[in-house]
């Protein structure tokens, strides 16, 4: 999951960046309204975190800005500004979620993963599956039938990425988009480790193997049984 992050205040940024890495996301952090404005028109998101009083533009405008766009990425709005009015007012012009400061990273976390769920259009509260493969996204539990796999975060954050996109190729510069959030040499083969080894934790003590390579295109999460 690829989030941006849009926040003047260096502490709060680096707090709540560092929170949600932790936590898998890949997130990028933009220091003013313009940079903000710029990476949420151009680059594809799962989620954005908004501060509304930002140098250079200011965040409703640039939340406005994304919607006229037809861009839909959710929003998350941080503010000082905690009447009822500014609330309503954040929501009508196209944020999906308020949250004031100061605030308790848990619930941010908490807003940013609800969102992110019904973004998907998700009933699951906590889990993505395919066959006997489980991942828990709050508990960060990884299962194959009563086998429980532990992942680094990077295999993680893969294997969460081809389950929101099982049965679909998703091809090398997509996977580097989602998991490193920004762009390396189209040659390089980190992609290539990071599945090779997501593989043998995932697959290779089972006789269904479900993390297959597409060759010049890039790879699925698959029964074999329907990849024909």
């Amino acid at each position: 999951m690829r989030l941006l992050l849009i926040e003047d205040d260096q502490d709060i940024a680096s707090f709540v960046g560092s929170g949600l890495q932790e936590a898998g996301f890949v997130v990028d952090i933009a220091k003013n309204g313009r940079e903000g404005s710029q990476l949420a028109l151009c680059e594809p998101y799962d989620l954005a975190v908004v501060d509304l009083m930002l140098p250079d533009m200011d965040g409703l405008v640039l939340i406005e800005s994304m919607r006229k766009h037809g861009i839909q990425t959710p929003v998350l709005i941080l503010s000082a500004k905690r009447t009822v009015d500014d609330r309503i007012k954040g929501l009508q012009k196209g944020g999906d979620d308020y949250l004031t400061k100061p605030f308790v990273f848990s619930e941010l976390l908490a807003r940013v993963q609800a969102l992110i769920r019904r973004s998907y259009g998700s009933t699951e509260t906590t889990q993505l599956t395919y066959g006997d493969l489980s991942l828990d996204l709050l508990k960060r539990e990884i299962f194959r039938g009563d086998c429980r796999i532990e992942l680094q975060p990077r295999e993680f954050a893969l294997l969460e990425y081809l389950l929101r996109n099982k049965e679909r190729v998703v091809s090398k510069t997509m996977i580097l988009e989602h998991i490193w959030g920004y762009h390396f040499d189209p040659q390089t083969n980190v992609v290539d480790v990071l599945v090779s080894r997501l593989r043998r934790k995932v697959d290779r003590d089972f006789s269904c193997k479900y993390i297959h390579t597409i060759r010049g295109v890039g790879y699925v999460l698959k029964d074999p049984v329907s990849l024909g």
